[in-house]
């Protein structure tokens, strides 16, 4: 297991899903810049802060995430093979929460100057 940091761009809108036990997780694909080339992350999230993060998000949207991650091998139709990450995702961080950490951060910084 790899402990893992990956920003990007979320490639399709993120899915819900059910598990047989009745947990709601959720599946999405980051394209993460690799130098010239993309890297494909396929993230999964079960805790349910991660979930409603992601199925908060829409196509394009971009977003930071840790978890754990495993290395993996995909074939292109080209018949290339390329390289993709697995991640389960343990945060989800997105413009959204940093945009409201920074008013929650300057509404106590005004409070305490008053």
């Amino acid at each position: 297991m790899i402990d893992a940091l990956v920003a990007g761009k979320l490639y399709a809108k993120p899915q819900p899903h059910t598990a047989k036990n009745g947990n709601t997780f959720a599946t999405a694909k980051v394209r993460a810049a690799a130098g010239e080339e993309a890297l494909f992350v396929n993230v999964i999230a079960f805790e349910a802060g991660v979930v409603s993060a992601l199925l908060a998000l829409d196509a394009g949207d971009s977003l930071a995430l840790t978890g754990s991650a495993t290395p993996k091998v995909w074939t292109a139709k080209d018949g290339t093979a390329r390289p993709a990450l697995d991640v389960v995702a343990a945060q989800v961080l997105t413009p959204y929460h940093v945009t409201r950490k920074r008013a929650a951060v300057g509404a106590s910084t005004r409070q305490t100057e008053d």
